[in-house]
């Protein structure tokens, strides 16, 4: 019966011959790889730089605490508001005969910008002066009559009640004349409201009616509206945080200059003041309205525009300055680095900050005027790190062990060549004896 089991016999050594194989081949590679980087000097030196090297000083780049002048600023988004907005309106009814501006035109107050019919206003004011002329003759009639029974009362020819009589068409007529004259001054009033003026100096926008049309008191849109623009306000809100400070420095005289730009903040279209404070806070916001004043004397400043407000509320005094880029942040809480001059040394300094301006902000504890600060660089500094300073030169390699993990080269670059040929002539001669 023949065996169904394989011959293992001839295939058991040839895995082992192919086990060996692949041992030998590894050996060989290590072999190779620690020759390599034994006698590889440009991994050597790539070595050198390595995280393992110790480094020299750092570069950074310094500066110096100053003393200086700090404003204390608060900025806002603002809208341009006019000191009075008027539209121009007829308060009589009429046809519109006159426009007497152009579209965009400035005005001086008092100016007459419109005109409406006036002959049916200049008729009402003659039938008045005719009405009160009339009224004004009987009453001055009634008054010598009056004189009259004055004085036979007193000699006893007439009975006093004729004198009582006419003493009250005296009082009637009076009342007449009175009425007469309010009558006319409506009328000569309603005759000078023909002539539509303007009541504040700005400038007007486009005409809503034109020449011909008939106006009246009702019309919603009036003629034209009129802006004052010279002078002209900013209306913007401040947290309630900040109005206890500008309350103290408007409460002691003291005038706020306020600065208007554009929305990029880059360009700063006018200066003013500010000029008055709300009554009252905002509680669903948590902020007060103020208004600012402003010449606009060339008119950068345009009606509803929407500006970024700089409000200047203090100038610190002679406080130490230094650049915002020279605070640091971390767990310890605000701290810079301080140079050391004579070491080079970086010391890690916890300072209070006060209030900034642009590129630079007041220091009110932990450092002094004149102290070196470090501005660029401080990634990577820890507490008593060595720096190299601005212009300073970095210290010379004197090529001993140990400072950077090289060999130092041999004085004398003949004496292993030599060495070894001694040794190569030596050893042929054991051969040859």
């Amino acid at each position: 019966m023949m065996d169904d089991q394989p011959n293992t016999g001839s295939a058991g050594p040839l895995k082992r011959l192919l086990f060996i194989a692949c041992v030998l081949l590894a050996a060989a590679g290590v072999a190779w790889l620690g020759y390599s980087r034994a006698h590889d000097t440009s991994g050597a030196a790539a070595f050198k730089g390595g995280r393992g090297a110790k480094s020299g000083p750092m570069p950074v780049a310094v500066a110096t605490a100053q003393k200086g002048d700090i404003k204390i600023t608060v900025d806002a988004l603002g809208t341009v508001t006019p000191l009075a907005t008027v539209t121009l309106r007829s308060q009589i009814a009429g046809k519109l005969e006159q426009v007497n501006f152009q579209e965009g035109q400035i005005v001086k107050a008092g100016d007459v910008v419109a005109q409406v019919d006036p002959r049916p206003y200049q008729l009402a004011v003659t039938q008045a002066e005719g009405q009160l002329q009339r009224d004004q003759a009987i009453y001055e009639g009634a008054v010598r009559d009056l004189k009259r029974y004055t004085k036979l009362v007193a000699e006893d020819s007439i009975a006093r009640l004729q004198m009582d009589t006419q003493q009250t068409l005296v009082d009637q007529y009076k009342g007449i004349v009175e009425t007469d004259t309010a009558q006319l001054g409506t009328a000569r009033l309603n005759l000078d409201y023909t002539r539509i003026t303007a009541p504040v100096t700005g400038r007007i926008g486009l005409r809503q009616v034109d020449i011909g049309n008939y106006v009246q008191v009702g019309d919603a849109n009036g003629i034209a509206i009129l802006t004052q623009t010279q002078p002209i306000s900013v209306v913007f809100s401040l947290p309630e945080d900040n109005l206890q400070a500008i309350m103290n420095r408007m409460s002691s005289g003291a005038t706020l200059p306020v600065y208007a730009f554009d929305r990029s903040q880059t360009t700063q279209l006018a200066e003013g003041t500010l000029s008055n404070v709300d009554n009252q806070i905002d509680v669903t916001t948590g902020t007060v309205k103020m208004r600012a004043q402003f010449d606009n004397t060339d008119n950068k400043l345009f009606p509803n525009q929407f500006v970024n407000v700089r409000l200047l509320v203090d100038t610190l005094k002679d406080a130490v300055v230094i650049p915002r880029a020279a605070v640091r942040t971390g767990s310890q809480g605000t701290y810079v680095f301080t140079v050391k001059t004579d070491t080079s040394a970086v010391a890690m300094t916890a300072i209070t900050l006060g209030p900034a301006e642009a590129e630079k902000i007041a220091v009110t504890k932990g450092i002094k005027e004149g102290d070196v600060i470090v501005t660029d660089g401080a990634d990577k500094l820890k507490d008593g790190d060595k720096v190299l300073l601005p212009g300073a030169q970095p210290p010379a390699d004197d090529g001993k062990p140990g400072a950077d993990g090289e060999q130092q080269p041999q004085k004398d670059g003949g004496d292993t060549s030599q060495k070894d040929g001694g040794n190569g002539q030596h050893h042929r001669h054991r051969q040859q004896q």
